[in-house]
């Protein structure tokens, strides 16, 4: 079945898969900050769009592109109001309340002004048929940073403010209040102008549908034992809930979720051989297929044939595939002094050589570190996948089921496909039942679609495809050291989110603060969340269950978690001024598949592998 969200145009043309091209944006940059009125009012007052190679058209579609996530009826989702007054649950004042950056109505992109990350998914047929509202990957990856009263849009940064569970909770709520109240639903048929006979009882049955749905999501798939905050879920073990236990309606495969880790930015990404925190998906389409299972997309895992239904799905492949293109070309965002203060490009220069015998191993910069060539001879950023036992920081992640190499999930409907020698087994292990979704349930996707073999290698992001198990390890307890340009726009900092700011990430890691504040304004100093107990602002704890700030420490001996020495204060200045002066060029993207003479990474003798043979001897090929 074939679906894309109708709110958002085909702004590609003819839909071919990744060989489509923006037709009316294609090299264009950012205009610049005398753009027209009208330009300004498609973000709203006092907005500062900081030049990362995208065209306004381009950020639109990248906010409103559905992946496919069908949280509740779109109707519904416009007019439910909150469970504690008769306000709409989706306003600007409510939806920002969570961390939402909100976004002015756009005629074309965004009808009904949904905030950033909310897009509609219309399914044209079967049994999903319907309009339906989800998350988009914009909600998690796009950020606005405020700083004396300016508001700064990272385009594809982390939402650091985006507090999803609390979202969650007031949706359930409101959906759950909706349902024991008459007045409340009396407003919501009278808003819909579904009040009599059929569509009200219609209506009545969506509404006790996606309160069932976001209840179980909410009290089951998302459970945490502590409250988790702005800017973080343990991604892996929501996807694995949705698809292992709900999906496949076999609730004793649930597994708490206790790894909170942070939304990370997204440039340089499909450049890069690993996605994620860890070592683990090189292909965009399990990538973003998984992320968009994990957030609501409807899927039928329990039927026994695919005649009878198995394999159903509101997947959105097309906007998947539409928004990977998009983020080929998104450039790191550079500092803006007029707004975050100049530059010392002296400190600067100093910490370029710090970094350099610091932390350049891992990190790269630009022109950046490249594997040798892979399929169509595609290259792409090689970064460190350095051990936790190593790098010392929380470990609670590896502990997700995908880690886990013993059996211990029932297969329902799922088991038919195990391999002659699996046959009947009564549990499986979780990477044995998502091979199945990698080889049976997204193939079946993106058949649908007729893509030709070039735009289907393209769709698998020039590496194996699902992957093969040969070209690719599998998942190891390690952390992918991510590229350095446009790291002062994502803290906090760690996979977890557990430094506040560059100045205490470049300290001993005795010397952090154990319990701090995060809201959305920003330290231009430190570089990073002002950590003052200001109104709204969640505080951190760090002595919580996958919140440790551990690891990463730079002092004096050697061990784990200690990976460079004592910085004196004034290095750690020189470090962060260099971190806030890079990238140099404004809007520059990274090239797709390899600039012409690549750094080769395995020949290089500062990369931390070649340095430490053995660290990790499966890159990708």
């Amino acid at each position: 079945m074939f679906q894309r969200s109708v709110n958002v145009p085909n702004v590609c043309g003819a839909i071919t898969g990744l060989g489509v091209i923006l037709a009316i944006v294609v090299g264009i940059v950012d205009a610049p900050k005398s753009r027209s009125e009208e330009a300004q009012n498609r973000y709203g007052a006092n907005i500062k769009i900081i030049p990362q190679n995208w065209s306004d058209d381009e950020r639109l579609a990248y906010y409103f592109t559905s992946q496919g996530s069908a949280a509740l009826h779109y109707g519904i989702f416009l007019n439910v109001e909150r469970a504690d007054s008769t306000e709409l649950l989706r306003s600007d004042a409510s939806m920002s309340s969570y961390g939402f950056v909100t976004q002015p109505a756009d005629p074309v992109y965004n009808p009904d002004g949904l905030p950033i990350g909310i897009a509609k998914t219309s399914i044209a047929r079967g049994r999903y048929k319907g309009q339906w509202a989800g998350l988009t990957c914009a909600a998690c990856h796009n950020g606005e940073i405020q700083y004396r009263g300016a508001k700064i849009r990272i385009t594809g940064g982390n939402n650091g403010a985006l507090d999803m569970l609390a979202f969650l909770a007031a949706l359930d709520d409101a959906l759950q209040a909706t349902v024991q109240a008459p007045e409340k639903f009396d407003r919501l048929a009278a808003r819909l102008g579904r009040q009599n006979g059929a569509e009200r009882d219609e209506l009545r049955r969506e509404v006790l549908t996606d309160a069932e749905s976001v209840h179980v999501y909410r009290t089951r798939t998302a459970l945490t034992p502590s409250v988790v905050g702005p800017g973080r879920v343990d991604a892996l073990a929501l996807i694995h809930n949705q698809v292992m236990a709900t999906q496949l309606g076999l609730p004793e495969n649930w597994r708490p979720s206790l790894a909170p880790v942070k939304y990370s930015f997204t440039w340089n990404l499909p450049q890069s051989a690993w996605a994620q925190w860890s070592g683990v998906l090189p292909d965009p389409v399990l990538r973003n297929g998984g992320e968009s299972i994990g957030v609501f997309v409807r899927s039928d895992f329990q039927s026994q044939t695919p005649a009878q239904g198995l394999f159903d799905s509101t997947i959105d492949f097309p906007g998947q595939i539409r928004i990977e293109e998009l983020l080929r070309k998104l450039a790191p965002p550079q500092w803006p002094e007029d707004l975050l203060g100049q530059i010392d490009r002296t400190k600067a220069a100093a910490g370029k050589e710090l970094f350099v015998e610091n932390c350049s191993a891992c990190h790269s910069t630009w022109p950046h570190r490249w594997s040798e060539p892979r399929r169509e001879g595609r290259r792409f950023i090689e970064n460190a996948i350095v051990s936790q036992s190593v790098v010392g920081t929380d470990p609670t992640q590896f502990g997700n089921p995908q880690f886990n190499m013993n059996p211990g999930f029932r297969p329902g409907a799922l088991g038919q496909f195990l391999p002659p020698e699996r046959a009947g087994a009564t549990l499986a292990t979780a990477d044995e039942l998502f091979s199945i979704i990698r080889t049976q349930f997204f193939p079946r996707k993106l058949d649908e679609l007729h893509l030709s073999p070039e735009e289907r290698l393209s769709a698998h992001g020039f590496g194996p495809f699902y992957p093969d198990p040969v070209e690719t390890p599998p998942a190891l307890p390690a952390f992918k050291a991510n590229p350095a340009e446009g790291m002062w726009a994502n803290a906090p900092y760690l996979h977890n989110g557990s430094v506040p700011n560059l100045y205490e990430l470049l300290s001993p890691a005795a010397q952090r603060s154990k319990r701090f504040f995060i809201g959305r304004e920003f330290d231009p100093v430190h570089v990073g969340f002002d950590t003052s107990n200001r109104g709204g602002a969640f505080e951190f704890d760090t002595r919580l269950l996958g919140n440790s700030n551990a690891g990463h420490s730079f002092e004096n001996g050697t061990g784990p978690g200690i990976i460079g020495r004592l910085l004196s204060d004034k290095e750690r200045w020189e470090l962060i001024e260099y971190l806030k002066s890079i990238p140099e060029v404004p809007a520059q993207a990274t090239p797709f598949g390899g600039p012409p003479n690549p750094v080769r990474a395995w020949l290089d003798p500062t990369f931390y592998h070649v340095r430490n043979p053995g660290t990790f001897n499966g890159a990708p090929k």
